[in-house]
């Protein structure tokens, strides 16, 4: 084989390697990002969404203003915000907090479990509030206290109806995601924008990296269907 071929292959070869090392560190870094984030929105917006259902101004209220905001702002701004504002914050720099902060992929995860949290908390509160008065009725006809209701009762029943919508936070999330990189974290995008940079194979680059999202998000969409027909078994015909 000519020597040029062999060296071009070569080249290719290293190429091919460094291309995907860097996307599969993206991948990584995007995942941990969107699955943590996602766990400690949902954590926080299920004792956040029963409060946001209390009739107590003064117990919902605080719930509804955080909310609000969080969903009527646009979450790079939140991001922004987060990232450059601790540094602002006095004393800080001098504490153990600063050891934590100083690193983006933290900033990012605050930023990006507080927007999540605020969407799913409305999601699950709507759920709440949606969940048939029959079935509460029932419940005390029982004996049921108002905390073996909502545990027994009312979080099964609003998981059921939550669950679509809140495959689409999850999906939305993901997406959103791709904004990381402007606080300089290798996500999947920010891989794709130094590959752009390195190789200058701006085509190349992004459409590899969309189909990735695109994988990502058609597993979750499977999964969530899944999910979906699992909790909703008993409405389906015996037999089928």
């Amino acid at each position: 084989m000519p020597e040029f071929i062999t060296q071009w292959l070569d080249q290719n070869e290293i190429f091919t390697t460094m291309t995907l090392l860097e996307y599969w560190d993206g991948l990584v870094n995007t995942i941990q990002l969107v699955f943590l984030s996602l766990i400690i929105g949902l954590l926080f917006a299920v004792p956040l969404a029963i409060l946001r259902t209390s009739r107590n101004t003064f117990i919902s209220g605080p719930v509804w203003l955080y909310t609000y905001l969080f969903r009527g702002t646009p979450l790079l701004i939140q991001l922004y915000i987060i990232y450059y504002g601790i540094a602002q914050i006095p004393g800080i720099q001098d504490t153990f907090w600063w050891e934590i902060f100083r690193e983006p992929f933290y900033p990012a995860l605050l930023a990006f479990a507080l927007n999540t949290c605020a969407y799913t908390t409305e999601i699950i509160r709507g759920a709440i509030v949606s969940t048939p008065h029959g079935e509460i009725e029932a419940a005390k006809a029982y004996g049921m206290n108002w905390w073996l209701r909502m545990r027994r009762i009312v979080l099964p029943s609003a998981a059921r109806r939550a669950v679509q919508a809140y495959s689409n936070e999850v999906i939305f999330m993901l997406h959103s995601s791709a904004i990381a990189s402007v606080v300089t974290i290798v996500d999947l995008t920010g891989a794709a924008r130094n590959i752009y940079s390195r190789f200058y194979a701006p085509f190349e680059a992004f459409i590899f990296v969309a189909l990735l999202y695109m994988t990502l998000t058609f597993t979750l969409v499977y999964a969530f269907r899944r999910l979906e027909r699992y909790l909703l078994r008993h409405q389906r015909p015996v037999g089928s």
